[in-house]
């Protein structure tokens, strides 16, 4: 936990789109904290693999958020474990954690683990879809599973993820005073300096992936907008 602690800004990249040499030279060299690979769906052992090896040319830490297990890879310095808050589909809090374990726990290195409290807020997202999580929930339903992730859990990140929309900031900031110590990352329709500043004020880390692809210029702005204003 305490690797994540500096952390304001995060790259997020989809192992299954495609990004240029030279758009993954800017990324990494932007000035970001770290790089988080990992995606909804299409996510292979090859294509992790292959991402991996390319940002590993630079000096910025490397982290996977682990969404299915054919395709985890080592290698990384962390690997983000999420859980689904706002699911009644065990299987997105501990189920699949569990099968996980029975296969692999010789093989863990649980040192680099780092488990996530995930409250998904975008019922059009593939992730919402996938765990089937309760969307539409009310401030006071976030802050309660904030409350659950960060006090009963004990999860040292509560990730409030829109996933492709701005989300409410209002609501983000109410789960974090509810998060308590646990950090707070925000991911969701980051589209340039303004939407990165404003996430990162009612967050501790925001997440910025989709602009990436659609438009590298702004994504870059994100950086300096949460690091030097």
């Amino acid at each position: 936990m305490d690797a994540v602690k500096p952390w304001r800004h995060v790259f997020k990249l989809d192992p299954e789109r495609e990004l240029a040499d030279d758009a993954l030279e800017a990324v990494c060299m932007s000035g970001t904290d770290a790089i988080m690979i990992g995606g909804s769906s299409g996510v292979t052992y090859e294509n992790t693999v292959d991402l991996m090896s390319r940002v590993r040319r630079y000096e910025l830490p490397c982290v996977l958020e682990v969404s299915d297990l054919e395709a985890v890879v080592p290698g990384f310095d962390l690997y983000m474990i999420p859980m689904v808050l706002n699911t009644a589909d065990s299987a997105w809090t501990t189920g699949r954690h569990r099968q996980a374990i029975e296969r692999y726990s010789y093989l863990i290195p649980w040192e680099t683990l780092v488990p996530e409290g995930y409250i998904v807020l975008n019922p059009d997202s593939t992730v919402a879809k996938l765990t089937q999580a309760e969307t539409g929930l009310s401030p006071a339903a976030a802050e309660a599973c904030a409350h659950v992730g960060s006090k009963l859990m004990k999860l040292p990140i509560i990730y409030v993820e829109y996933s492709g929309t701005f989300g409410d900031l209002q609501l983000v900031e109410q789960v974090r005073r509810a998060s308590g110590e646990a950090r707070v990352f925000y991911g969701g329709g980051i589209r340039d300096a303004q939407t990165a500043a404003q996430a990162a004020s009612v967050s501790d880390t925001i997440v910025v992936g989709n602009i990436i692809y659609d438009h590298l210029t702004k994504a870059l702005e994100t950086v300096e907008a949460v690091h030097y204003k």
